[in-house]
This record gives structure tokens, C-alpha cells and sequence, in this order.
């Protein structure tokens, strides 16, 4: 595969599907800073990645599970990832729509605190993937995905219900 036609198809996957990456780096990074280091890493491992895509899986997958690899090991060595490429030709690509919705702004800080595992279930789950993809993605049973599902969604309307009614 040659350069041009490897830039192709990050630039195409990268139009195609930066809110579901931006989704993930919000989960995993709260601060603008850590999210545009968060991000840049995620599209440098998709850069490494295109060579192996072997059709296999649907794009949408195969970048759900880059993403979440790499937010899961950048949150764990929780340092500063500042390898340079040379991705500037495709930086108009990569401008979040910036909300100002306080609400998804709280659920992103909820989903925040929840452990690695159960922040990737619950953005899976929004994005309407099956118990059957996330056990596979996730490296665990369908019916582990149900648990973790059923807790977190308690956990999250118990927390709902303290910022609907702050000070109780």
C-alpha cells in the first residue's frame, strides 16, 4: 500500500467516523488538552493499523476497537503521548463540534468516572452495538455485557437524580 492511497483511507475513516472517535477521547480525557493528545494518539495507531485491515470486520468496529485500545493503555500509562507524524494535511478533519449542552456535558463526566470495561460498554451501548459485537470487542461474555449494562445504567440514574436535585 502506497502513502497517498494509505492518507486516502485515513482521511475517508476519519470523515466518516470522528464522532465516534470523538465520543471515546471525550470519555477518556477530560481536560481539551489531554482529549487533543487522546486523539492524536487514537489516529496514529489507526494510521499504524491501515496495512492490517483485512475486511474482517466493518470499519466502524475495527476503529471502535483501535480507539478504545488505545484510550484504555493511554489512560493507564497516564502520561503525555507526543509522537510526531506528519498529519497536518488532515487537521480541517479532525475540529469537534464543541456543545454546550450542560446535560451531555454531565453524562460524559459520569461516564468518566466509570472503570475502563464499563466506560467502553456504555459507549458501545450508545452507539447501538449488539451484547454479541461488545462481548466481542470487549473480550468478554454476552452475559457479562448484560450485567455490566443493568449496573451501569442504576449507577447512572442514582447519579441522575443528584443533579437534577443538587444539595440533596
Amino acid at each position: 500500500m502506497t502513502d497517498p492511497e494509505q492518507k486516502q483511507i485515513l482521511e475517508q475513516w476519519l470523515d466518516q467516523h470522528k464522532g465516534l472517535l470523538f465520543k471515546i477521547v471525550r470519555a477518556y480525557a477530560l481536560t481539551a488538552m489531554d482529549r487533543d493528545d487522546l486523539f492524536q494518539e487514537i489516529v496514529i495507531q489507526v494510521w499504524h493499523s491501515i496495512p492490517a485491515f483485512r475486511h474482517e470486520a466493518s470499519v466502524t468496529t475495527w476503529l471502535y476497537r483501535i480507539a478504545l485500545n488505545t484510550a484504555i493503555k493511554w489512560t493507564r500509562k497516564e502520561r503525555k503521548h507526543t509522537q510526531a507524524e506528519a498529519l497536518d494535511d488532515v487537521h480541517h478533519l479532525l475540529s469537534e463540534n464543541k456543545t454546550t449542552d450542560e446535560r451531555l456535558t454531565w453524562l460524559y463526566e459520569e461516564i468518566h468516572k466509570l472503570d475502563e470495561i464499563d466506560r467502553s460498554v456504555t459507549l458501545l451501548l450508545l452507539d447501538g452495538f449488539s451484547y454479541k459485537e461488545m462481548a466481542a470487542m470487549l473480550g468478554i461474555s454476552e452475559s457479562n455485557v448484560g450485567v455490566k449494562i443493568n449496573r451501569i445504567k442504576k449507577q447512572l440514574i442514582t447519579q441522575s437524580k443528584n443533579y437534577d436535585n443538587p444539595g440533596i
